[in-house]
């Protein structure tokens, strides 16, 4: 009976805490998922149209449909120059709000508060900065290549993106880092520096290799964001100019919503969700076999 009791604790334990998760992750991810992937074998003029069973026409469309596949490529790029600088930068960040300077404390506050403003917002702030600031800045100091209308230059357009994109995640990527540089045995570090070795040589052989956890979950969270963002897409280049940076998420938003084409801007998000799968799956599998117990 006792055994019974406690069995039963725990269950209800169990949806106690675990419920209101479960019940939440169904209705806002899981049910979403399934009809949606319901509607990409399904074709439908307008919402409020019935729907035609259409087999795989809209995967065939999905995959016919060149611009897709060009603003895919195009996120490829962002992905690898976003990656790549996001955690550089916020692993610099970390370690200099780590090595014991004065304002270390102010400094972690000022590079997190990017990331507190929405990318909506952010958007038409850097916009106004791009179009107005630095081209007015640009002409006081003679400076031509700011004078240049940033957003107005396909590719200027697209490392505009970038530089938000660096300018805004790289403080809560400092934080991750920070995680891990304060767990690294003080002990460990001393032994090191008594063997010779100095900052650099700390940095590389003993810092970086026990840091490699917090880069698995910092290069999970930049690619997952690199290959969906939207808000600052749209709020800062529209897709333009003529449609040059219109990244993959931009672009299966308009096919769905703009063109109407529902059920083939559906097929296009599924097979954005498996590349997305399997290129962090494969970033996740190949980073944990690079960790090293301190």
């Amino acid at each position: 009976m006792t055994h019974r009791k406690k069995n039963l604790a725990n269950m209800g334990n169990s949806l106690l805490f675990l419920g209101p998760t479960t019940v939440f992750f169904t209705l806002t991810v899981l049910i979403p998922f399934i009809y949606g992937l319901y509607i990409t074998f399904n074709r439908m003029a307008t919402p409020v149209d019935p729907m035609v069973f259409a087999g795989l026409e809209n995967y065939v469309n999905a995959v016919k449909d060149t611009k897709f596949w060009e603003s895919l490529w195009l996120t490829l790029r962002f992905v690898v120059a976003t990656v790549f600088f996001v955690n550089l930068v916020g692993f610099g960040l970390a370690y200099l709000v780590t090595s014991g300077i004065r304002i270390q404390n102010s400094l972690r506050t000022a590079y997190f508060t990017p990331n507190l403003i929405g990318g909506l917002v952010l958007g038409y702030i850097w916009q106004f900065i791009f179009v107005q600031t630095l081209p007015s800045l640009g002409e006081k100091l003679g400076i031509e290549w700011l004078e240049l209308g940033w957003l107005g230059d396909p590719t200027m357009a697209f490392w505009s993106l970038v530089i938000v994109t660096i300018w805004q995640t790289s403080g809560y990527m400092m934080i991750i880092f920070i995680a891990g540089l304060v767990s690294i045995p003080k002990d460990l570090m001393e032994a090191a520096r008594i063997d010779g070795a100095g900052p650099f040589r700390r940095l590389i052989n003993v810092t970086i290799p026990l840091m490699i956890p917090s880069f698995v979950v910092t290069i999970f969270l930049s690619l997952k964001n690199a290959f969906m963002v939207y808000d600052l897409n749209f709020s800062l280049t529209k897709g333009g100019p003529f449609g040059s940076t219109e990244m993959v998420s931009m672009h299966v938003v308009n096919k769905a919503f703009v063109e109407a084409n529902y059920g083939t801007g559906q097929a296009e998000g599924i097979i954005l969700f498996i590349i997305v799968a399997i290129v962090t799956g494969i970033q996740v599998y190949s980073s944990k076999k690079m960790e090293v117990e301190a």
